[in-house]
C-alpha cells in the first residue's frame, strides 16, 4: 500500500472509531440522564447548556491531550486537584448508573442484606477510594 493510501485508510479508521466511541459515550450519558440530573440536584436548570459544553469540551481536550501525549508539570497539589476532579466525575457517573439501574437495593434484597445496606455502600466507597489512592500513589510511581 502506498503511503498516501495508507494515511487515508488510517484517517478514515480513526475518525470512524472516534465517532463510534463518542456516540456510545453520548448514548450512555443520555440513558443515564447525567446532565438533567445534575441540573436538578444543583437547581441550575438555566445552565444546562454550560454543562453540555463542559462535557463536550472536556472530552475533546482529554482526547487531544491523550492523542498527542501532553504532559503538564506542576506542584503535587495540582495532581491532587486533577485527581479530585476525576474522582468526582467517576463518582457521579457510577452514582447515575446505580440510580438508573437500582443495583444496590436489588443486590441487598437478593443477598438478604437490607439491614446492612449502609455498610455495603460504605465498603464500596472505601474500596473505590483505596483503589484510587493505590493507583495514584503506588502503581503510577
Amino acid at each position: 500500500m502506498t503511503p498516501v493510501v495508507s494515511a487515508i485508510v488510517l484517517t478514515f479508521l480513526g475518525v470512524a472509531g472516534g465517532v463510534a466511541v463518542g456516540g456510545g459515550v453520548i448514548a450512555l450519558f443520555i440513558v443515564l440522564d447525567v446532565i438533567p440530573r445534575l441540573a436538578q440536584v444543583t437547581r441550575t436548570y438555566n445552565k444546562v447548556h454550560w454543562y453540555e459544553g463542559a462535557m463536550v469540551s472536556g472530552s475533546f481536550i482529554g482526547t487531544v491531550a491523550d492523542f498527542w501525549n501532553w504532559h503538564v508539570s506542576g506542584p503535587w497539589i495540582g495532581s491532587g486537584f486533577v485527581g479530585l476532579l476525576n474522582g468526582i466525575f467517576v463518582g457521579m457517573l457510577a452514582a447515575a448508573l446505580t440510580e438508573v439501574l437500582n443495583v444496590l437495593p436489588i443486590l441487598a434484597k437478593r443477598l438478604h442484606m437490607q439491614r446492612y445496606l449502609f455498610g455495603l455502600l460504605l465498603a464500596m466507597v472505601c474500596g473505590k477510594v483505596a483503589g484510587s489512592l493505590f493507583e495514584w500513589f503506588i502503581y503510577r510511581s
